[in-house]
């Protein structure tokens, strides 16, 4: 693993992003790494395009800005595709991990020429599987964590059960369904 490792989430108000982003520094720190995980406003509404950013390191993190160079970029609504630049400043080194059904000739031409790694996963299918409702959040989160390496993917699903146990306490079918989509979603990622 690079010393840090930056990611850049996209995503709509509503869809998670920046709690996947928050999840994600979350159990990264309980696997004893630095983090950050921070969003970007602008106009605060449902469906308007959001920005969301880790910075996961085994040092101490000292910049405290925007990531405008990410390693990795995670698309959670593929719409953004043609109304902001996913792949500004992405590194080719890293890869890009979009939410789609779609195949990959049909995602290519809106990504500028972006010739590092891209991952597409049906986050709409695993979520509706699993939870019964369109939440693209939780397979996305589990997708980056398997594309980037970021944490062992068994100590991710154990940081995470602890997490949502503690989170949805009086829900235990909402744990059993995030769980399943996270777990879905490493598989098929």
């Amino acid at each position: 693993m690079k010393e840090t490792i930056e990611i850049r989430w996209h995503g709509r108000g509503g869809q998670g992003a920046k709690t996947a982003a928050l999840l994600l520094a979350d159990v990264a720190f309980e696997t004893g790494k630095y983090v950050q995980g921070f969003p970007e406003y602008g106009p605060e509404r449902m469906g308007a395009p959001i920005t969301a950013y880790n910075r996961i390191s085994d040092k101490e993190i000292r910049m405290h800005a925007n990531i405008y160079e990410p390693d990795y970029v995670v698309v959670v609504d593929e719409t953004l595709l043609e109304a902001v630049d996913v792949t500004k400043g992405l590194s080719e080194e890293g890869a890009i991990v979009i939410n789609t059904a779609k195949k990959m000739d049909e995602i290519t031409p809106h990504l500028k020429g972006y010739k590092g790694n891209v991952y597409l996963i049906d986050a709409r299918r695993i979520s509706i599987e699993a939870l019964g409702k369109y939440f693209p959040n939780t397979p996305m989160l589990a997708a980056i964590v398997k594309v980037c390496g970021v944490m062992d993917e068994k100590r991710f699903i154990e940081e995470m059960e602890k997490s949502f146990s503690h989170k949805f306490a009086s829900k235990p079918e909402v744990i059993e369904g995030n769980m399943k989509a996270l777990k879905l979603a490493l598989s098929e990622v």
